[in-house]
């Protein structure tokens, strides 16, 4: 005869988890199935319908609705199985089902973590096709109903919607297949606590380098490596809870960005470092002080003692740093007051030079850097943010 009609409706109890690495979900519902069966009829002075549990259902013929792309599912079993089934005067039967499914969702991660994903639960018998079966939503689009408390930890819920469609198979046909369809939306403020804030400070971090004497190698030098290592850490950490995927996401622009500024940090440094042995090369050139080998002076020196040396300024300053101190005090017939008079004139003499001292002492290069680096920085977020947003 006529496909047999079939009405489905659903109520999404919870969705219970969301996994991104294995792009699935999984959900509990109470899922109804509604169509009519003469042979079931009976006679009832009161109208009242019969409920039976699920012992009945071997006995009497019941749609075979499958789940499109479930990976596992279940019915749920305490303290028995959670079936009913509902038999009308009229012959109208009403079949209930509490399941756990879950299901394949494809995600598309090209703007994680600032996405929304949209995923589905298809609903479809498997041996009838709409020659035997018609499903259909028995009351529309209010035929999804969900709980008012659903909520997840990383996603919030925009919408649940309805839908239906024509399903094809080579070998068998077309069948009716219905839809459950939801958006979710992903909550960036845990993102921007463990990723993009702590990689803005990492860079602005590695900013204080153009503010440290070029002659501080050992400062200057470390400073870089520490971000530098401190920034692939959190690319690491990222990519680990993260399918391995082909294409770029949006997060990984902005890592890979803000590693570029910490990295061109340090390949600066090595710039102006390098410029500086030539120009000190010209300097003793021109003052006739290389005679086949050049010898270490002041500005070298700093290099290998980590002291401050300048021969602009009386290297009388250089007794003030501790390490310093041995080299230049090696007299001991030196009264405790001189030495004491000798200190404080130093100390007065270098708080009066320090602003001309790092004036000095910076490179072009570095001058350049102070406003190049931070000002790229802001376009960058400022083209990121609202491109993503």
């Amino acid at each position: 005869g006529s496909p047999i009609p079939v009405g489905i409706d659903v109520q999404v109890e919870s969705i219970d988890s969301i996994s991104e690495v294995d792009m699935d979900f999984t959900m509990t519902l109470y899922l109804r199935h509604y169509w009519k069966d003469e042979r079931l009829s009976f006679r009832s002075n009161k109208n009242k319908s019969m409920t039976f549990d699920g012992r009945l259902i071997k006995k009497i013929w019941v749609p075979d609705v499958f789940f499109v792309h479930s990976k596992r599912s279940f019915i749920h079993d305490t303290t028995v199985e959670n079936i009913m089934l509902r038999v009308y005067p009229d012959g109208n039967v009403l079949f209930s089902l509490r399941i756990t499914v879950s299901a394949m969702c494809f995600m598309d991660f090209s703007r994680f973590p600032l996405d929304t994903q949209n995923c589905s639960l298809e609903l479809e018998s498997y041996a009838y096709n709409e020659d035997d079966l018609m499903l259909y939503w028995k009351h529309g689009n209010k035929s999804l109903s969900t709980d008012e408390h659903i909520s997840l930890s990383q996603f919030f819920i925009e919408e649940f919607s309805a839908s239906s469609g024509l399903a094809f198979y080579s070998s068998t046909g077309w069948y009716n297949r219905l839809f459950i369809n939801f958006a979710l939306r992903r909550h960036i403020f845990f993102f921007v606590l463990q990723s993009y804030f702590p990689a803005m400070l990492m860079v602005m971090l590695s900013w204080v380098s153009f503010w440290i004497d070029r002659r501080a190698v050992p400062a200057r030098v470390s400073l870089g490596i520490t971000t530098v290592l401190t920034m692939s850490t959190i690319m690491t950490g990222v990519s680990a809870s993260m399918p391995q995927v082909s294409y770029i996401k949006a997060v990984d622009v902005y890592l890979w960005i803000s590693f570029l500024f910490v990295f061109l940090s340090v390949i600066e440094y090595a710039a102006v470092n390098y410029l500086t042995t030539i120009e000190e090369r010209k300097q003793l050139k021109k003052r006739g002080k290389a005679s086949g080998m050049y010898s270490i002076d002041a500005v070298q020196a700093m290099a290998f003692d980590g002291c401050f040396h300048d021969t602009d300024v009386d290297m009388e300053l250089a007794a003030f740093s501790d390490p310093c101190e041995d080299n230049e005090t090696r007299t001991s017939d030196t009264n405790i007051s001189n030495v004491d008079t000798t200190r404080l004139k130093r100390k007065r003499s270098l708080k009066g030079n320090v602003g001309r001292i790092i004036l000095q002492n910076n490179h072009v290069i570095d001058t350049y850097s102070r406003i190049i680096f931070p000002s790229v920085y802001i376009v960058f977020n400022f083209f990121y943010w609202g491109l993503y947003i």
